[in-house]
C-alpha cells in the first residue's frame, strides 16, 4: 500500500468516523451495535440527533478549514486558520463546543483569545482540537517528528489553552505520520509518549498503556485523555477500519470525535480501500459560513492528494 492510498485512508476514515458516530453522541454503550448487529449490511449512515446520513459535524469541517488554510497560505498561518474559525462560527454550525465557541467569540485576538478562556475557567482539555487534527497531520507528516508535533500544539493552541490538549494532539500527529510511514502506530507507542512534555507525560503514558481500558478513564471521554487512548484502544483491539469505528462509537458518550480520532488513525493504518463505499457515498461535509460549499468524496480525496504531496 502506497502512501497516498493511507493519507487519504487517514482524512476519508476521520471524516467517516465523524458521520457515523454523530447520531450516537452522548448515547449509552453499545448503541450502534444494538441498531446493527451484523457488520457489513447496511443502513449505519442513519444520520438522526439533528444529523442528515453521513453528514461530518463540526470535527470535520474545522479539519476542512485547517486543511485550505495550509494549502492556501503555503505553510502554517495561526492568523489565518483563527480567522476561518471564526468565519465559520458565525455561520452558526449546528454543533460547536462550548469552549471552542467562546474562545472564537470573545472578541480578543488569535493569540490570546485561548490563553484568556483557560486563565479565566482553568478548563481548557477538551478534545476539540484533536477532533480536527487528521488533515494538519498528514499535511506535516513529511516534515518529520519534531515539526509535526510543533505544529500539532501551535494549532491545538488556537482554542485550547490547557497544554494537555496540546499534547494529546502532538501525540495524533506522529502517530499518523508513523502510519503513513508504513509502521505500526502501536508499536511506536512508548517512544511517542517520551516526547510529550513532562508535566503530562505520566497522564498520558497510563491511557495509551497497553493494558489500558477505556472502562478505567476518570473522565468522560469528551477529555482529551481518554478520547485519544479510546481510539488507540479501538485500534489495538481490533484488526480492520470497520471493526476499530464500531468499537469506538459503541463506547458511546462523545461518540463522533473518539470515532473520528479512530477513524483517522485506522484508516492511515488501512488505506483508503478498506473503507466501506456504504458509508463514503453519503459523505458530506458542509462549511457553514462559506456560502453553500458541500464537500462530498471526490473533493475530500482532492484535498487529500494535495496535503500529502
Amino acid at each position: 500500500m502506497d502512501r497516498r492510498e493511507r493519507a487519504a485512508g487517514a482524512i476519508i476514515g476521520s471524516a467517516v468516523g465523524d458521520a457515523l458516530g454523530a447520531p450516537f453522541e452522548f448515547g449509552p454503550e453499545g448503541a450502534f451495535s444494538a441498531r446493527f448487529p451484523v457488520p457489513g449490511v447496511g443502513g449505519e449512515m442513519c444520520g438522526g440527533g439533528g444529523w442528515d446520513p453521513g453528514e461530518a459535524t463540526d470535527d470535520t469541517q474545522m479539519a476542512i478549514l485547517i486543511a485550505e488554510s495550509l494549502l492556501e497560505r503555503d505553510g502554517l498561518d495561526p492568523a489565518d486558520i483563527f480567522a476561518r474559525f471564526r468565519r465559520w462560527a458565525a455561520g452558526e454550525p449546528k454543533d460547536i463546543g462550548l469552549q471552542t465557541e467562546d474562545v472564537l467569540t470573545n472578541g480578543l485576538p488569535w493569540d490570546r483569545a485561548a490563553a484568556y478562556h483557560f486563565q479565566v475557567n482553568q478548563r481548557a482539555a477538551g478534545n476539540g482540537a484533536l477532533m480536527r487534527a487528521t488533515t494538519a497531520a498528514v499535511r506535516f507528516a513529511g516534515a518529520g517528528q519534531q515539526a509535526t508535533m510543533d505544529a500539532a500544539r501551535r494549532i491545538a493552541a488556537l482554542t485550547h489553552g490547557d497544554r494537555a490538549a496540546w499534547e494529546g494532539t502532538a501525540v495524533f500527529h506522529e502517530l499518523v505520520r508513523v502510519a503513513l510511514d508504513g509502521a505500526d502506530p502501536l508499536a511506536a507507542l512508548p517512544a511517542v509518549v517520551g516526547l510529550v512534555d513532562p508535566d503530562h507525560r505520566r497522564r498520558y503514558a497510563v491511557v495509551l498503556a497497553a493494558d489500558w481500558h477505556p472502562a478505567d478513564a476518570t473522565e468522560f471521554n469528551g477529555a482529551v485523555w481518554p478520547c485519544l487512548g479510546s481510539a488507540v484502544w479501538a485500534l489495538r483491539t481490533t484488526t480492520g477500519y470497520e471493526e476499530a469505528v464500531r468499537a469506538a462509537i459503541d463506547l458511546g458518550g462523545d461518540t463522533d470525535t473518539v470515532a473520528a480520532v479512530t477513524g483517522g488513525l485506522a484508516g492511515a493504518c488501512y488505506g483508503a480501500g478498506a473503507i466501506p463505499d456504504r458509508w463514503t457515498e453519503p459523505l458530506h461535509v458542509p462549511l457553514p459560513g462559506f456560502g453553500e460549499r458541500v464537500l462530498r468524496l471526490p473533493e475530500l480525496l482532492g484535498l487529500a492528494h494535495r496535503l500529502d504531496s
